[in-house]
């Protein structure tokens, strides 16, 4: 696997025009150029690549939060249009309308230095980037920002971030769910909202380069979930039997995307790499040689032709259907279904309290925030509203969170405080005066993790996403290093089955789509998790994070991991340890006796990310 640079325009200086000052209408301003384009696309599916955009909306602001232009337009990309139960746009609505090409003018001008903004930024980005390549353009989109990520960044006390419920929390009307128009309407209050709490906060914007692509990698196949198991490599004496494993390469006659549906509808296993496992490669003659081939070659894996291939599944030998294991999980105590579980933490004497810690020598900012683990407490990084208390150390009258604090009426404790109360007892320290900023006063307590502690996952929270976070050390957002989080979906050797089980910047979702990067963020980046996908041959998932470049852990500090189901946070982690490390080990997910367990680790490394992968057997080109 070749890991070929991110890529990161204009990442290191901030452009000409970047201004950063609170403004009228209540936006926040750390835009990049002439203010913010904020976008709502409904589409007909959910790949940028296969599936098209059936309406847009967008409305301009300028720099002080004025709205100077506005669109919105059905289109008639002539193709299905989806899930029509959600967008109520059906291909009787949808005919007559013009073709995306129709709007690209106007979305050049309305875009043209400004950042864009929409609730999961990714994904509109990637939608708008694949029509305008359709239609011949690149439209100028330098910088976005996502108001998921802003509002994981405020730590807003919300059971969610779908756009429905923060425009409740914020007290926004919706009239129309997943109409362009309605949504985009919604999301300009729900950012003026949310950027006007963050300046009052002093939490920057995260706003993230990109570039004309979304992506440096290939359009890649969609493994879908195979029922057969593995017959082992193709013997032409026998057959192309169902469960064989088969990788595609080099240029093919149909689609590529068309071929691999229809090798996986005859039964067959259909991967992007090959690996020690894979059964049959398919290369057309005068394929270019690729790595694939190479590698196919050195293992002595059969090749054939497409039509070969085609052939062979007309006429698939039945497979072995996989016997399917029953993986149980740890069941939590009895609770009204839809309420969190239950928490060891909370007889703890400071459970529930979220706590700053300002200044201070590092190490000893890491002995007070592994102390508050213990009582209870979760270490917080950024000054959020959830936020109960600030913990000042040396210096920490000086930074600047701290008079934003007192402004909050945040209580201040000093070290005293936490090193020296017993576990038992109930400290005296002040409670919290809460600020009426729109959120609610209380969150369910998660469970605080040290790092090495292990928490059995509660049965039915099949799905979850473990969020990272963090500061720099500098301060200075432009000089922030670059970290990379990424995951291995590893076997019971502890490796890799192939470079495919490896997730990350280029590669950002795994075969069977169970693990996923996900949080589009500077300072945020998370991995969701589906264990009711997860094939049985991976033992565990280990997430992780690498910096790009000179830099270190040391110079990012603490980060902050937090595992979120849908509507609480299961665990809360602070790991801060770090100091010449470039790569480490975050967490990991794994089996034992047949539950599903997790662990807080926090273990680094002094090399990047190459070696990272290839100690977890990926294949890394030089």
């Amino acid at each position: 696997m070749r890991l070929a640079p991110r890529a990161r325009p204009l990442a290191e200086d901030p452009p000409a025009g970047c201004t950063s000052r609170a403004v009228e209408c209540g936006v926040a301003v750390s835009s990049v150029g002439r203010g913010w384009t904020l976008v709502d696309v409904e589409t007909s599916g959910l790949s940028s690549r296969q599936h098209r955009v059936l309406s847009l909306a967008a409305i301009a602001l300028d720099v002080n939060g004025h709205v100077v232009g506005e669109y919105s337009s059905f289109f008639d990309p002539g193709c299905d249009p989806g899930p029509v139960h959600i967008h109520r746009l059906t291909r009787e609505r949808l005919n007559g309308s013009p073709t995306f090409d129709s709007a690209v003018e106007d979305l050049r001008e309305l875009l043209e230095g400004r950042t864009l903004v929409a609730h999961n930024a990714a994904f509109d980005h990637g939608f708008l980037v694949e029509e305008a390549r359709r239609a011949g353009v690149t439209l100028p989109i330098t910088h976005r920002l996502c108001t998921i990520t802003l509002t994981r960044r405020l730590q807003l006390d919300v059971p969610n971030a779908k756009l429905s419920t923060l425009a409740q929390h914020w007290s926004v009307p919706q009239r129309a769910a997943h109409d362009a128009g309605d949504d985009v309407r919604t999301l300009l209050e729900v950012f003026r909202r949310s950027t006007g709490l963050a300046s009052t906060l002093g939490l920057p914007l995260p706003v993230v380069a990109c570039g004309a692509a979304t992506r440096a990698h290939p359009d890649k196949v969609t493994r879908v979930p195979c029922p057969w198991t593995d017959p082992g490599r193709y013997d032409s004496a026998v057959g192309l039997i169902q469960g064989t494993k088969v990788v595609i390469t080099g240029p093919t006659h149909a689609p590529r995307l068309e071929l691999a549906r229809r090798l996986a509808d005859a039964g067959l296993d259909v991967m992007n790499a090959v690996s020690g496992k894979t059964g049959l490669l398919v290369a057309n003659p005068g394929a270019p040689d690729s790595r694939k081939l190479q590698r196919a070659q050195e293992l002595g894996i059969p090749l054939v032709d497409e039509a070969t291939a085609l052939s062979l599944a007309e006429r698939v030998v039945p497979g072995t259907l996989k016997s399917v294991p029953v993986i149980e999980v740890i069941p939590s105590p009895a609770r009204t279904r839809g309420t969190p579980p239950r928490r060891a933490s909370s007889s703890l004497p400071w459970s529930g309290r979220r706590v700053l810690v300002l200044g201070g020598l590092h190490s000893d900012a890491t002995a007070v925030r592994a102390r508050l683990v213990q009582l209870g407490a979760v270490p917080a990084i950024n000054l959020t509203t959830a936020v109960t208390h600030i913990l000042v150390l040396s210096g920490g009258e000086a930074d600047g969170r701290f008079a934003k604090a007192r402004d909050r009426g945040l209580p201040v404790l000093e070290a005293h405080h936490v090193l020296s109360v017993a576990d038992a007892s109930e400290p005296a320290v002040p409670e919290p005066k809460r600020v009426d900023d729109g959120s609610a006063e209380t969150r369910p307590a998660p469970t605080s993790l040290p790092a090495g502690a292990v928490v059995d996952i509660p049965k039915g929270m099949d799905r979850f996403t473990v969020n990272l976070a963090w500061t720099s050390a500098k301060g200075d957002p432009s000089e922030d290093p670059d970290v990379d989080v990424v995951a291995f979906e590893l076997a019971g050797d502890g490796r890799v089955p192939s470079d495919d089980e490896f997730i990350f910047y280029n590669q950002p979702a795994s075969p069977d789509g169970f693990a996923r990067l996900s949080i589009d963020g500077d300072r945020e980046q998370g991995v969701s998790i589906d264990l009711a996908a997860v094939p049985d041959e991976i033992e565990r998932i280990t997430i992780g994070a690498a910096i790009d470049g000179e830099a270190t852990f040391g110079d990012v500090g603490a980060i902050s991991v937090t595992v979120d189901a849908a509507e609480f946070t299961f665990a809360t982690a602070v790991l801060d340890a770090a100091t010449t490390e470039r790569s480490m080990i975050i967490a990991e997910i794994y089996r034992r006796n047949g539950l599903w367990r997790l662990r807080a680790i926090g273990q680094g490394y002094d090399d990047g990310l190459a070696e990272f992968a290839a100690r977890h057997g990926v294949e890394v080109e030089e």
